[in-house]
């Protein structure tokens, strides 16, 4: 017999570390990018009370759909530190205006909840009919803004938005 002969290897202590090591790691890794996403994308929508919102749910969805049927569009603009609104009908044309008002509501923190006015134009322009605007600059991130619009109707025009301001714009 020769003294070469080899031993099988066996599960030793320095596997056991990698196992432990390893199932540690993929725990970690998956709870961080976990808590990212979760920070990243919650919304962060929250009614104050729940039950109300349900007894009104089928009377704020008979208003948006009677709203849809109009066939109008809301036109949006934020840049160089001025936000911009006008409605238009479905053939393009403007829809007269009587007030703007808009709520930029950050979706984490109401705290830092912005209410605007914006004033109608200071004459029919043929550029830009209609279009109520305010001096205002959100501050960059993400934001729900919510628009009324008096176009004379029952009830303002609604229009809710997810938008994205990057460097004082509308993305």
């Amino acid at each position: 017999m020769s003294g070469d002969m080899q031993k099988p290897h066996g599960f030793t202590g320095k596997h056991m570390l990698i196992v432990i090591v390893s199932f540690f790691a993929v725990v970690i890794g998956v709870n961080v990018t976990m808590a990212t996403l979760a920070q990243t994308s919650w919304t962060g929508l929250v009614v104050e009370n729940t039950y109300v919102a349900s007894q009104q749910f089928n009377e704020e969805a008979r208003k948006g759909r009677a709203q849809a049927a109009l066939g109008w569009t809301g036109k949006l603009t934020v840049a160089a530190g001025e936000v911009r609104y006008r409605l238009v009908d479905s053939q393009g044309k403007s829809v007269p205006l009587h007030g703007v008002r808009m709520l930029f509501r950050h979706p984490a923190y109401e705290a830092e909840d912005e209410a605007v006015t914006l004033a109608a134009p200071s004459g029919d322009s043929p550029g830009n009919p209609q279009e109520f605007a305010a001096r205002h600059t959100p501050k960059d991130g993400v934001w729900i803004v919510e628009i009324d619009a008096d176009a004379g109707l029952t009830s303002p025009f609604r229009d809710v938005r997810r938008v994205m301001i990057l460097n004082g714009a509308l993305q």
